[in-house]
């Protein structure tokens, strides 16, 4: 987990959120794509977390992949937020994919295990987090292409 200790960011930043069903990958990043906080967090816990990071960061909108239990979170956040967040939909196709290239990229195999074929290593953790840091690169580079998002 990635924390920033600086709550005072006079920047907004944006949340990205992997939804599931038994959890939830949330990251935290800049305009300026620094990334300031990620973790994979329990479903049961993730309405909690996301109210706790609003209260640490200020975050301007949630950026959410836009595959499985979309919908249903969207509802869900919309419902049980305390305040209204904006939320916006990205394209998830192969995020999970990419997310294991992303995983070696930041945290590079050691030891034997740098011999071994990326595709064939095992990754030790869950990697919603970093699928949620990809989502909000997306929704980044959907802006600077012009091609807009789904609300």
């Amino acid at each position: 987990m990635t924390s920033s200790l600086n709550t005072g960011l006079s920047q907004p930043v944006i949340l990205g959120f992997d939804p599931g069903r038994q959890k939830c990958g949330l990251a935290v990043m800049g305009l300026d794509r620094n990334l300031y906080y990620h973790q994979v967090v329990a479903a049961e816990a993730a309405i909690a977390t996301i109210g706790t990071l609003r209260q640490q960061f200020p975050i301007s909108l949630l950026v959410m992949g836009d595959q499985t239990t979309a919908q249903t979170w969207k509802q869900k956040l919309t419902q049980e937020l305390a305040e209204p967040l904006r939320i916006v939909l990205v394209n998830e196709r192969y995020s999970t994919l990419e997310a294991r290239d992303r995983y070696w990229q930041m945290y590079p195999a050691r030891g034997l295990n740098r011999l071994i074929p990326q595709g064939m290593r095992s990754i030790p953790r869950p990697i919603d987090d970093i699928v949620a840091i990809l989502l909000i690169e997306r929704y980044l580079h959907q802006l600077t292409d012009g091609l807009g998002v789904r609300e």
